[in-house]
């Protein structure tokens, strides 16, 4: 079976790029990133594409008169390099609802927290000061409502009465790191599919097994 190609959109240092890059360069890995696009020409993530020899373009926002355009254009590269999944690592845009109708069930973003508890930003210093135990990482399918699609996997790790937003955002970031690439995989594997209650089956996945606890 041909390996599925990913593109990845980042605004930033690429962190998680990187874990799914590291992932990819495995010969057994049933993926493989065939394009980074940003919207930034300054993104650190563009340097560790280039190390890996992954292909890369920037489309700058501002050069575009509403998001729209912008996503239309992401999207063209997107499809000229062939891609199947689109993940988003720190990708700090709000598509247009046109995008996510596009790549409809083949566009997933990590967001830094349990999803459907603390949305948007800032989601460590909600966690906090919500005093929650327990905070993580999940991945989910990309819909018109932000970071409110169906839930494919999650990563959980303990709030400590100690923390800091510093110290949060690490411990997560670690568990972010392990769960994008296992949930790349999945979707290599073809593991994974929509039930008609919307809700994201993994075949082969007992349903405690797309639960990670990292402690």
């Amino acid at each position: 079976m041909a390996k599925l190609k990913a593109g990845v959109l980042i605004s930033g240092r690429g962190s998680n790029l990187l874990a799914l890059l590291e992932a990819c360069a495995a010969t057994d890995f049933p993926a493989e990133i065939a394009l980074v696009v940003s919207n930034r020409a300054e993104a650190g993530g563009l340097a560790h594409a280039a190390r890996f020899g992954v292909p890369t373009k920037v489309v700058p926002h501002r050069d575009f008169a509403d998001r729209e355009s912008f996503d239309r254009a992401v999207s063209t590269a997107l499809e000229a390099a062939g891609v199947e999944l689109v993940c988003l690592a720190g990708f700090m845009r709000i598509f247009s609802p046109w995008f996510p109708a596009r790549w409809a069930n083949r566009i997933i973003n990590i967001h830094p927290s349990l999803l459907p508890s603390f949305k948007g930003l800032h989601v460590q210093q909600q966690a906090i000061d919500a005093g929650v135990r327990v905070s993580g990482a999940t991945v989910h399918l990309v819909t018109n409502d932000l970071d409110g699609g169906p839930i494919v996997a999650q990563a959980a790790v303990p709030v400590h009465p100690s923390d800091s937003v510093a110290t949060l955002t690490a411990r997560i970031l670690e568990a972010e790191h392990a769960l994008y690439p296992l949930v790349l995989r999945w979707f290599g594997e073809r593991r994974v599919r929509i039930a008609q209650t919307n809700r994201v089956i993994i075949d082969g996945i007992a349903p405690d097994g797309a639960l990670l606890w990292r402690p």
